[in-house]
């Protein structure tokens, strides 16, 4: 996979995902864990998932699902027990920028 900059897009499985300007699925009801990986991979400078990366993306993703936005910061350091400094060793984009992408989730407003 590799994310045309001209498009925005990428396929996966014989399926096109559609990105905004900045690198966010325009559709996130069609994420899995596959384009999580790919998009980690290409998009976010993360080469390889660890479980570590696995505990945050499930639990924007499920929090994302539930109530349509990424949580705050200080939601997701005490839901998942991973610090701010460790989100940035998993994702060095952030949580924001690379986190919530990487699950599949449109481009935070707030801030996480």
């Amino acid at each position: 996979m590799t994310a045309s900059e001209e498009n925005k897009s990428f396929e996966i499985n014989g399926v096109e995902i559609m990105l905004d300007e900045d690198g966010f699925m325009q559709s996130p009801e069609m994420w899995n864990e596959e384009v999580g990986k790919k998009i980690a991979k290409e998009l976010a400078g993360v080469p390889e998932m660890t479980e570590e990366h696995w505990k945050l993306i499930r639990y924007l993703r499920e929090y994302w699902e539930t109530f349509g936005v990424c949580p705050p910061i200080k939601m997701i350091v005490k839901k998942t027990g991973i610090t701010l400094e460790k989100m940035y060793e998993l994702f060095p984009d952030g949580p924001a920028h690379g986190a919530c992408k990487v699950a599949g989730a449109p481009k935070p407003t707030g801030c996480v």
